[in-house]
């Protein structure tokens, strides 16, 4: 699986359409969606997922309005659930460098849809069961198959025994070079359990054979609002081979103060595959979002980056402006937008959440 900073060919989005995930905030949220496709199809192509033909419609319309119609933008009429594509969708993973022809095809614990051959893209099809929560995931779960035929991608389905592995792209990150980080809240606990059973040394074997990582970082739990039980987009996140940012609390009495802290720890103890220490660059979070007293998991962690600009939520804070200037220095050959997210982690997602990469495939 590359990293992120490396080259795609498109992003994919899944329009929003399910008002129950934005009580009573729903009108707004197309809005934010427009701004998103505006900048993102001025780099790359943009698969946009879509319920029916009503459904791209609106959306089309919603791109005129919004003034993002100038990219190459695809659509495809599925239906869906929710819009979180970085969950429910699959995990595009390429060839690796070394890769020999019958390595590429060695995947012992595994259901194929279609044989991989060694220089085609191939996603990785994970079960997907709404978090582990909710009850409507059926469409969903059929998303990542329909990804990786519209790409024309060999899909791949991981077992643990006779059983799918449960897994959502936003509870791993990784650095392309074979280090992945995910956290224990997420993947060990009994609270929203995705493979019963299921150890460490069984998944860092699973993300070794279908991402092509090799070292595993596991750092403890996620931020408090967060409705996936740990994901770790919300809190650590490469943005090269050897460098993380991670999301640091400055309030001592502030619910996300010691589990950060801890976080932190373990990443500056923590090595990359060629056991190099990792550098860490802290990144604030903003002050506590509320609504209907619900706290909900507003990060700036929850970026995205594309081939020419880098995405990031911002919430109308004074801290705001500190994380989009510590991601102009981190990526000064793109462009670093903030898009208002007050709204859209109503939802209990952002950016990263709604987005899925498709890599570029050097043949």
């Amino acid at each position: 699986m590359p990293g992120e900073w490396e080259p795609h060919i498109a992003t994919w989005l899944a329009w929003p359409h399910y008002k129950s995930d934005w009580p009573g905030k729903f009108e707004p949220i197309p809005w934010v969606f427009g701004e998103i496709v505006r900048y993102l199809s001025r780099q790359e192509r943009v698969e946009i997922i879509v319920n029916d033909d009503a459904g791209e419609k609106l959306a089309r319309r919603t791109l005129e309005r919004a003034h993002a119609t100038g990219g190459e933008v695809r659509f495809h009429r599925w239906p869906t659930n929710r819009i979180w594509i970085r969950d429910s969708g699959c995990t595009f993973v390429v060839p690796s460098a070394t890769a020999t022809p019958q390595m590429s095809q060695t995947f012992p614990t595994a259901l194929r849809r279609e044989k991989p051959r060694p220089s085609m893209l191939q996603a990785v099809k994970w079960r997907f069961n709404a978090w582990a929560k909710y009850p409507n995931w059926q469409d969903d779960e059929a998303s990542g198959s329909r990804m990786a035929e519209a790409a024309g991608a060999g899909e791949i389905q991981p077992l643990f025994g006779a059983k799918r592995v449960v897994l959502e792209g936003g509870a791993i990150e990784v650095n392309g070079k074979g280090t992945l980080i995910t956290t224990e809240e997420c993947l060990l606990s009994h609270v929203q359990e995705r493979n019963a059973g299921m150890t460490k040394s069984d998944y860092e074997q699973i993300f070794s054979e279908y991402l092509g990582a090799s070292n595993v970082i596991w750092l403890d739990a996620g931020i408090a609002g967060d409705d996936t039980h740990g994901h770790v987009d919300d809190i650590a996140r490469f943005v090269s081979p050897d460098t993380v940012v991670t999301a640091v609390e400055a309030d001592p009495h502030g619910e996300n103060y010691e589990k950060l802290r801890e976080n932190i720890r373990r990443l500056r103890d923590a090595r990359t595959e060629d056991g190099s220490a990792l550098a860490t660059i802290d990144l604030p979070m903003p002050n506590p979002v509320y609504f209907e007293d619900r706290r909900l998991p507003a990060s700036y962690a929850n970026f995205y980056i594309a081939n020419g600009v880098v995405l990031v939520p911002v919430f109308n804070d004074p801290n705001d402006r500190v994380a989009l200037d510590i991601f102009a220095d981190i990526f000064p050959e793109r462009e670093v937008v903030g898009i208002y997210s007050r709204d859209l982690i109503w939802g209990l997602g952002a950016i990263h959440c709604m987005t899925q990469q498709q890599p570029a495939l050097e043949l």
